[in-house]
């Protein structure tokens, strides 16, 4: 936490480090999921190593794909590089060290913005956080994405007290690899280069600081040149990140059914059992939530149209422009639903949602009468959930130095979540090293500032 810290500190410090490292591994022994998207992730890093192609498996051959960024399949590069290919235990573990360092960044973070005493809590706060800790125990980007918002911030306050070009350059790599491992990581850059030249422009000028923010603006942009022109060589697209759907050049991305279920779905359960099942398992009309049928015809076009769907399992063009229809109809007689109530549903699911979803836990967790016990606990896991957000709301309102940086990152993320129309828990996750640090605060009686607004 200091440069120097009192044995009394190191102890303290170990403490939190072993109980944050058994809490990771005991989520690898009991809740390790490689399935779906760490397997896509996998095979594009087994393919990379093996082969020198960034694709997927097809076929038993490789065919080249940018569907995913390589920030994250460079990183499993790297672990099969010194584990072994597809050893994921092994990511796991690398993960669990990756976190706990994540836990330290935001520690220091709550310590340069509030004080000695608020970083303690934070550092403890982030260490027994279940929700961060279990996705070390699943090889997708959220682990790293959530290294890298820590550590952009933490060296972002370290700036702001002694701008260095070391310093800079840390920042930009940070924001950098974000938007490398998802497209929403450079909502990390788009915050906090404003920030420079918002909170430097009195202590060291609006002119230098709006030379440093171009300058880690440009280093920034650096790795994605030669990921675009690999995109415009291979595929003749022009695409810096990946694509939203996440279908290569050519493939069908389903417009109209995409559009529908944005009409109808606002939590995990409808992503789940309607949008992921598309073109791979029937669609029950059961499954559906009764406000996917405002009139006795919609709902008897909707059960003609998922029969027919369920004939084949796929989303053919015929069948998609139904789907268009559908959602165009639904629209035109609800536009507020749609374009106010709906985004504003989804997005409290995936803020107060419990976050279970990678405990095999049943689906609809709030079906008492199925699996009490397991209701039981998904909704003392929301009130968990509940806590650190009402901490990082108190912590937000004694407005600690850079809390409009932090406000405007989680709300630019909410406006960009607001858009998807398969919301995810996970989607929110990315916000917590800032709820945690803002949650260091809440227990701080008075702010300490060392810095002006």
């Amino acid at each position: 936490m200091r440069e120097r810290l009192s044995h009394k500190g190191w102890t303290v410090l170990l403490l939190a480090m072993a109980v944050g490292a058994a809490l990771r591994l005991w989520f690898i022994h009991a809740y390790p999921e490689v399935q779906g998207d760490p397997l896509v992730y996998g095979d594009i890093a087994k393919n990379w190593l093996l082969h020198g192609v960034y694709g997927l498996s097809s076929g038993g051959q490789v065919r080249p794909t940018l569907i995913r960024l390589p920030g994250y399949p460079f990183f499993l590069v790297g672990c099969f590089r010194l584990f072994g290919v597809e050893h994921y235990r092994a990511v796991m573990f690398v993960q669990t060290v990756v976190d706990l360092a994540s836990c330290l960044l935001i520690a220091d973070f709550a310590r340069r913005i509030v004080s000695e005493r608020a970083g303690w809590i934070a550092l403890w706060l982030a260490v027994v956080c279940p929700f961060t800790a279990n996705y070390a125990a699943v090889p997708l980007t959220e682990t790293l994405e959530l290294f890298t918002i820590a550590l952009a911030f933490d060296l972002f306050a370290q700036w702001m007290e002694k701008p260095r070009w070391g310093t800079l350059l840390g920042i930009a790599l940070a924001w950098s690899y974000a938007a490398l491992l998802r497209p929403d990581g450079a909502l990390l850059a788009i915050t906090l280069c404003p920030a420079m030249v918002w909170y430097g422009h009195r202590r060291w000028g609006a002119g230098r600081v709006v030379r440093l923010a171009a300058v880690a603006g440009a280093i920034s942009i650096l790795p994605f040149i030669p990921w675009t022109i690999r995109n415009w060589r291979t595929f003749r697209v022009f695409e810096p990140l990946a694509p939203r759907y996440a279908m290569d050049p050519g493939e069908f991305t389903d417009p109209g059914f995409n559009r529908w279920t944005k009409s109808v779905c606002v939590d995990l359960t409808c992503t789940w059992e309607i949008y992921w099942n598309a073109n791979s398992d029937v669609l029950q009309l059961s499954d559906l939530p009764s406000r996917a049928f405002d009139t006795p015809e919609e709902y008897r076009q909707t059960r003609q149209l998922l029969d027919d769907y369920n004939t084949r399992t796929t989303l053919t063009p015929a069948l998609d422009a139904r789907f268009a229809e559908l959602a165009a109809a639904r629209i035109e007689r609800h536009p507020l639903r749609y374009y106010i109530a709906l985004p504003l549903a989804r997005l409290a699911d995936m803020w107060l949602r419990p976050r279970t979803e990678l405990l095999w836990i049943e689906l609809r967790w709030w079906e008492y009468s199925h699996h009490h016990a397991e209701t039981v606990f998904a909704l003392a896991y929301a009130g968990l959930n509940l806590a650190y957000l009402v901490l990082g709301l108190i912590g937000l309102f004694r407005w600690p130095r850079f809390a409009g940086a932090m406000l405007f990152f989680v709300l630019l993320r909410c406006a960009l979540l607001a858009t998807i129309e398969a919301p995810e828990p996970r989607y929110t996750l990315e916000c917590f090293p800032l709820v945690i640090a803002l949650a260091g605060a809440a227990f701080e009686r008075q702010r300490t500032a060392r810095l002006p607004h």
